[in-house]
């Protein structure tokens, strides 16, 4: 049945801004799914339920997880259930460790209006993984954004996310592409990265030039 990929997009965000990598992953021979959640107006608990139901309804022998920012730790909190068919987990420019941005926003007023359901998330992140599905993470660090007015992001970081803030404990793999938080999503070194960790649990060198 082949290899099925579920992408799941950020806060504030729609499926369709999934389009340009879910190309990219269809091209090189998966099947891409776009995941839609409601960031916002529910918490991480009815998303990863949904998301888990889709996962069964897929019937797949395979399902891999790539998510953007929040998508990504939703896609872990799903992983974390257990129960499901086997693959990988690919997060672009996830604050795993907690967004600085996020714990910025929620001390203005309506911050945390803002952020919604999801902002005890966001501002405190997961705990070390200790599962045995392989999680590859993948940060940018062009730093062209407006996370760094509301939060202090660290030396490096997508505009949005801190490199530092993705480094989670316990994933198999972790690099760093030329990419702002939104460019992961159109960046092709972070989509042939991706494709490289869900063939082979590890991402290639960085492509020459």
């Amino acid at each position: 049945m082949g290899e099925h990929v579920i992408l799941l997009h950020g806060i504030w965000m729609r499926g369709f801004s999934l389009a340009a990598l879910r190309l990219r992953l269809d091209k090189a021979g998966f099947i891409a799914h776009a995941f839609e959640y409601a960031s916002v107006a529910q918490g991480p608990g009815p998303s990863v339920a949904r998301l888990l139901q889709r996962i069964r309804d897929l019937g797949a022998d395979c399902v891999h997880l790539v998510g953007h920012s929040l998508g990504g730790l939703i896609a872990l909190q799903a992983a974390r259930q257990g129960g499901l068919p086997p693959g990988k987990v690919v997060c672009l420019g996830s604050p795993l460790r907690g967004s600085a941005a996020a714990r910025g926003l929620s001390r203005f007023p309506g911050g945390a209006v803002v952020l919604g359901r999801s902002g005890e998330i966001l501002r405190e992140g997961l705990d070390d993984w200790q599962d045995a599905r392989p999680v590859g993470v993948i940060a940018g660090r062009l730093p062209y954004g407006l996370g760094a007015i509301v939060g202090a992001l660290g030396d490096d970081h997508d505009g949005t996310v801190g490199v530092d803030e993705t480094r989670l404990p316990g994933i198999a793999d972790h690099c760093v592409v030329p990419a702002t938080h939104t460019g992961l999503l159109f960046s092709t070194e972070a989509a042939e990265r991706t494709v490289a960790f869900l063939r082979e649990g590890r991402f290639t060198p960085a492509p020459a030039g």
